[in-house]
């Protein structure tokens, strides 16, 4: 675990935001993690719609912010071309598919989270680290696909009731 000091070094109010939703109950209800992008939607029809009609680009961005890595790092697990990410930030808006991937990483990233107990550098190193329950993988490499992402999903629960993994 790091230090509250250490913590302080990647915070952002999404993040303070997620920790209060995350110490009220221990872990993440519906999707609370939509607060890494900004939004205040938690209305799963209402977030559909949303994802549809293609997010706004500067939920990109607030994700982005929320991640203590570099642009490329969080554009290649979103798997979002340099050159696309122009045409979208002048077009300001997301394709529904990005917008999918978008909310995917938002919601892995959530529950690394909340496997840390709010210190968001620690679950992103993790996430970026090789993990042997997913065979030596990076669980960022991993939650690129939505099969990979619900097998990491499924190692944090496991994780966060002690089973080894």
């Amino acid at each position: 675990m790091t230090a509250p000091a250490e913590r302080a070094a990647h915070d952002t109010p999404d993040l303070r935001k997620l920790r209060v939703f995350l110490s009220h109950s221990g872990e993440l209800g519906a999707q609370q993690f939509v607060v890494l992008l900004g939004l205040q939607t938690f209305d799963l029809p209402t977030l559909l719609q949303h994802v549809e009609r293609g997010l706004p680009y500067t939920t990109l961005e607030r994700f982005q912010g929320n991640l203590p890595w570099s642009s490329e790092h969080v554009l290649d697990w979103l798997q979002i071309p340099q050159r696309t990410l122009a045409r979208r930030k002048q077009q300001g808006r997301l394709t529904a598919e990005e917008s999918d991937r978008l909310l995917r990483a938002a919601r892995i990233y959530a529950k690394a989270i909340a496997l840390f107990e709010g210190n968001a550098e620690t679950a992103a190193e993790w996430l970026a680290s090789p993990q042997r329950a997913l065979g030596g993988a990076k669980p960022v490499d991993f939650a690129k696909t939505e099969i990979g992402a619900r097998e990491v999903e499924n190692v944090i629960d496991r994780l966060e009731h002690g089973v080894y993994t």
